[in-house]
This record gives C-alpha cells, structure tokens and sequence, in this order.
C-alpha cells in the first residue's frame, strides 16, 4: 500500500515561512595573506553543521593533497576552490558562502589578502554591512592590514570585528591582544567606524568562532557568530530617505500600470507625496502592490510594485522618492574610483557608467588626485593603473538622479564599463555634484530633456556620445 503525505505532514511550509523572515547579514573576511580568512569561514560552516557527509570526505581527500594543516582537515578548502588559490594556498578571487542559524542567514564573502587584488577585495565588501578584519596574533597589524581597514572605511562600512587569530600560537596571551587592539584603535581613530569588537579566537581549533573559548578565561565577550547574530542590520539604509531605482513598468493590462524594483532604502505608504526623478514630476503613491496582495507600507530591502495616483511618465533608470527628500539631478558629478581595469585611465576617457538602474555614457574630465591606500592622503595624479584609488570629475552625456555615497551606499554607488569589452572597469562612489553643473532649480521642461526627453539626447546615446 502506497501512502502520500502532504508536504504539510512535514512541516514544509513552516519551514520555509521560517527560513524567509529571516534577516541576512553580509559580512566580509579580510585582513592580510595567511591570517586565516578562508579558514576562519570554513569552521563557521563546519561548526554550524552547514557541510554534507559528502563535502566532508572531499574535504578529507583534498585536505590530503592540497592542503597546509598536515594529516588535519584544512577547513580553508572549503572556501578556496579555483586550482591557483590550492596550489599556492592563497585566496585569490572574492568567494561567497551561505550559511544559516536559527537567528539569522548570513552571506560572507571571503576577500584576497594580497595587494595585487586589491580590486577583488574591494568588489566583496562594497555590498556587505560588516567587515571581520583578521589580525595573526603572532605578526600584529601589517601594511596590509591597515590597508584593508582603510578601504573598509571608504566602501561605508561601519561595524567591524577585529578578530585577532591564531591566539593559540602565543599562549593566549592576553597581553599580546591588549596590545594589537590597542594599535588597531589607535590607526582607526580618524575612519569613523560606528564599532570596532574586538574577538580573540582561533578558526583552526574553533575556539570564540561559533562555541565560547575554554583555554580564554579572561575574554568574556561574545564568540564570532553570537555577535553576528546579533549586530543591527543595516540601519542607515533603513533610516534614510526613501529611494525606489525603477526596473521595469508593469503593464499586464489597460487597467493597470505600475513601477517595479527593490526599495534601496526608507520606507513608503499609500498617500504619501512622491517624485519621480530625474524629471521631477510629483504625484502620490496609490497602491503597493506585491504578488501576495497590498501591503499597507514597504520598506527597505522589499521589492515591490508601486501604483501612483497620477499618470507620470516613467521608466528604466528613474528613481521614485518622497516628496521631501528629494535626489540630485545632474550630468556632472565628483566621484571616488576604485579602478580595476589592466589597461591605465586617462583624463577624457569615455566609459559607461550604470547608476542605480540607468546606463549613461561618461567622461573622465578631470583626475585630481590618487589616494594613498595605506594612509588615505591625497597625491598627485596623471592616469591611473590597476587597484588604484582616486578622486575623479566625471561628466554624462544626459543628468541623471544621484545621492552622496555617503549618504545612501545603494544609489550614491556606480559602476564604470568598458565600452569595448564591456568589462567591469572601476568601482565608484560619487562625493558631490560638481558646482558647475547644478540643475536642481532648472524648469521641469529642461530637466526632462536633459533626463533623455529630448531628441538629440537620445541621438547622442545612440551614437555614442557625439
């Protein structure tokens, strides 16, 4: 006799209704070469129960060939897959791992230590709310180090875990961790970190990684992973005005007209004043329609459908705010680069820039200066090579909406394209409309053409920026 069971019986969906109202916290590893990133990323999985019985025993036959820890399992493995990073025992590209907890599901992105990849490291943490610098207890803070902390600074982040690895090797010495918190406090002094906690522990041995630390009595702080549990997430993008990139217009229908995407950050309810940017046009939200039914209000990290009171045209690259919150419009802007590309940035090099949802062409006019890595002081600058760091005038073939990177990460960041390759190029985060180029209190009719309205703007994005 068959018997069927319903996925009820098995409690699939409490399951899933469980693993979705769950928040998600991206965080990075970074630090310099063999602190224990990859290794530190591998115990959490491990000691969250996150790896298959079939995982272990590759785990096993590869730890045998490629791995560092000698007859032991190299838990690094786990994270460092391309056939370089085995061989030389180095983390090379940016590698993302999921994982959850009954509390919460993490995203954590394994970052390279080397200075050549400084591009990579970069790309990982532009998108994470917290950074795990690691520190080996036995090297104190290095070049690279300080570095990365620097960089972590730059991209936004605001909470970091200094975690100070391999406190085994010195005996658990609590003067030794005294000491390189001490130094670390000291350099980030002037970064503006919201926090820095500090975590002794040992990924090889897994101790303060997901369980408390028995051979550290004197720490009485949390292990890694309690406090990732419990660090607040993302609560500037919730505190900040509300910002919706549309993705594209829901049309099913005659009857029905909407603006989909994935709300950057605030929040919105039906009747609230809205506009449209970059044309300025105002109206107010009617409905927030989602494919289970209306919600009463939506806030950051949703994706919604927004139905406005009024018929405004809009589409792919506009920008949906409160009325008393409004963008920049601009077609000139400063911005710091992260520049990732082989071949060198020269001043008037024409790239494509994509701006929240909005892919425009854009001219490097002006590059001022190159910004030190380790100390964050400016110098001068003619062109630009691979990992650079500068301060840059960029200026788009028609004004789009824009917000200070350091006042909402999502739509103050963009990306340059090489038009050729069509290859990522550099990172960005706009500092401020250039002062030449202001156009907030233009007409609404000249804003609409400067935003692609107009003939000849389209003409010009046709052919490429004639």
């Amino acid at each position: 006799m068959t018997i069927h069971q319903s996925p009820e019986a098995f409690g699939y969906d409490s399951f899933l209704a469980a693993h979705q109202s769950k928040e998600v916290l991206r965080f990075i590893t970074c630090g310099s070469v063999d602190d224990g990133k990859s290794t530190l990323i591998g115990r959490l999985l491990h000691d969250t129960k996150q790896i298959f019985d079939d995982q272990v025993t590759a785990l096993q036959r590869d730890s045998r060939k490629h791995g560092t820890q000698g007859a032991e399992i190299d838990l690094a493995l786990l994270v460092d897959g391309l056939q370089a990073e085995r061989e030389q025992g180095i983390t090379i590209d940016v590698a993302y791992r999921f994982f959850s907890t009954d509390k919460r599901s993490f995203i954590v992105a394994d970052t390279p230590g080397h200075e050549q990849y400084t591009r990579n490291m970069a790309t990982g943490a532009s998108t994470a709310d917290v950074a795990v610098i690691l520190v080996d207890a036995r090297q104190g803070l290095t070049r690279q180090t300080r570095r990365h902390a620097l960089l972590v600074s730059l991209l936004g982040i605001k909470r970091v875990v200094l975690a100070v690895n391999k406190m085994d090797l010195v005996g658990w010495s609590q003067g030794k961790f005294e000491e390189i918190t001490a130094a670390f406090d000291a350099f980030a002094a002037p970064l503006g970190f919201t926090e820095i906690r500090p975590i002794p522990l040992s990924a090889k041995n897994g101790d303060n990684v997901v369980l408390p630390g028995a051979a550290v009595p004197w720490y009485t702080g949390t292990p890694l992973l309690q406090y990732l549990e419990e660090v607040p997430v993302r609560v500037e993008e919730q505190a900040a005005p509300f910002r919706l990139p549309v993705q594209w217009v829901n049309r099913p229908n005659s009857d029905f007209r909407g603006f989909s995407g994935l709300i950057a950050s605030g929040r919105i309810a039906p009747g609230d004043a809205i506009i449209v940017e970059p044309s300025g046009r105002t109206s107010t939200i009617a409905r927030i329609f989602t494919a289970d039914g209306d919600l009463p209000h939506a806030v950051e990290g949703q994706s919604v459908t927004l139905v406005l009171a009024d018929e405004i045209d809009a589409s792919r690259g506009s920008v949906i705010v409160t009325a008393d919150a409004p963008m920049r419009v601009s077609d000139r802007f400063d911005a710091r680069l992260f520049w990732a590309a082989e071949t060198e940035l020269l001043p008037g090099a024409t790239l494509l820039a994509k701006i929240g949802t909005v892919t425009v062409n854009a001219t490097v006019t002006t590059i001022h200066t190159r910004i030190d890595p380790e100390s964050g002081n400016p110098v001068p600058a003619a062109r630009l090579v691979a990992n650079d760091i500068a301060d840059v005038t960029l200026s788009l073939d028609r004004a789009v909406a824009i917000d200070a990177y350091a006042a909402n990460r999502d739509t103050g960041g963009f990306i340059l394209i090489d038009r050729e390759t069509t290859d990522t190029a550099a990172l960005g985060l706009i500092h401020a409309e250039a002062p030449s180029s202001a156009v907030e209190d233009e007409p609404e009719a000249a804003r609409a053409a400067k935003s692609g309205g107009g003939f000849l703007s389209k003409l010009r994005w046709v052919f490429g920026g004639i």
